[in-house]
Order: C-alpha cells, then sequence, then structure tokens
C-alpha cells in the first residue's frame, strides 16, 4: 500500500498527475485543487496517496495534505459518493469549507459540486454531521461549530437577510467564540454581520 509519494512532477494532464520517483512514474488521480497547487514539471512534490484496488486495477488518488485525504476518506463512506465525487468536491470546496457546510446543515452549497444533487447532498449532510463532530470549521481561527439557542436564531436572522447558511454559520460561530455563551441574539447578529462585512 503506497501512502504517500515524494518526487519530480513529470507532468500534469487533466485529473491526473504523473510523479517521477526514482525513475518509476506514477500516475494520481486528484483534486482540482491540489493540482493547482503542483509546481511547474521538472518541480518537487510531496503528495499524499489513497490506495484503491479495484477488480481490474489500482488507482492512485493524491492530496496536498493529509486534511485532504482524511476528508476523501470520510466522503467514501457516504453512500453513493464514490471517488469521483470525493474529488469533485475536494475540487469544489476546502475541508474546512465542507466541515462549515456539514455542520451548517447547507446541502444547497454542497449541490455546487459536480455530480452532487439535492438528494445527495442531503445524505452528506446527514451521514458526515456527527462523524464531523468537533473538526474546525475556521481552522485559521479555531473556531468550532456552534449550534441551538441564539446561536440559532443568529444564524436564522442573518439566512433571513440573505446570506447563504454556511456563510451565516461561519460568522456567527466566529462571533460566539469572541464573544462566549451568554451573548444574546442581538449582539450575535450585529457582530455576525461585522464578520460577513469584514
Amino acid at each position: 500500500m503506497i501512502a504517500k509519494l515524494t518526487g519530480l512532477v513529470d507532468s500534469i494532464d487533466g485529473e491526473s498527475l504523473i510523479i517521477d520517483v526514482g525513475g518509476v512514474g506514477y500516475a494520481l488521480a486528484c483534486s482540482r485543487r491540489t493540482r493547482d497547487r503542483m509546481p511547474s514539471p521538472g518541480g518537487t512534490a510531496a503528495l499524499f496517496v489513497e490506495t484503491i484496488i479495484r477488480d481490474d486495477r489500482i488507482v492512485l488518488y493524491g492530496f496536498g495534505d493529509a486534511a485532504e485525504r482524511a476528508w476523501f476518506r470520510l466522503l467514501m463512506t457516504v453512500q453513493g459518493v464514490g471517488a469521483r465525487i470525493a474529488l469533485g468536491l475536494l475540487s469544489t470546496f476546502a475541508p474546512d469549507e465542507i466541515a462549515r457546510a456539514v455542520a451548517a446543515q447547507d446541502k444547497t452549497l454542497l449541490t455546487r459540486a459536480e455530480g452532487v444533487g439535492p438528494k445527495l447532498a442531503a445524505r452528506l449532510v446527514n451521514e458526515l454531521k456527527d462523524k464531523v463532530g468537533e473538526i474546525p470549521v475556521g481552522a485559521a481561527r479555531g473556531v468550532r461549530p456552534v449550534a441551538g439557542g441564539a446561536s440559532s436564531d443568529a444564524i436564522s436572522a442573518l439566512v433571513n437577510l440573505g446570506y447563504g447558511r454556511a456563510e451565516a454559520f461561519g460568522a456567527v460561530s466566529q462571533a460566539y467564540e469572541r464573544l462566549g455563551a451568554d451573548a444574546s441574539v442581538e449582539v450575535l447578529v450585529r457582530a455576525g454581520l461585522k464578520e460577513l462585512a469584514s
């Protein structure tokens, strides 16, 4: 089982790239986000790898970081999500954006990924909500999901003002983290609006 490869980028073509490791070229299927972060051919790259063995072939999937590979594995646990759809989601969203969408139960946002319709988006949210748990939704700021009470009301208020559910969730989460559990709905809405404006 191959878990990580470090070598020279030989070529980037469509949905895959070839990494030359000591004269052996490994073809890896990658998300668009990973491909976009790769150096030009001849540059050195290190990729985390997920190896999937099928009846007729072995397929290697490459990821720019361990978080992306972890989300690929997690997405594949959802009924109806195969490698193509998981890569489509990771091409469209960063892992923390998926976590935020799942925590906010924003099914509409997830349908932006290729191959994800309303039914599959609902299944993703329902099956992943308990698995995501305490994954930070704003990794850079250490923001964690909040739910219930004033937070839920503040999120609903921002959604009613025209903001997307995941966007409102992120803003209220940041405000909640800064202001604490005693903040009122009005305070959270005002603080959330400031977050959205910044």
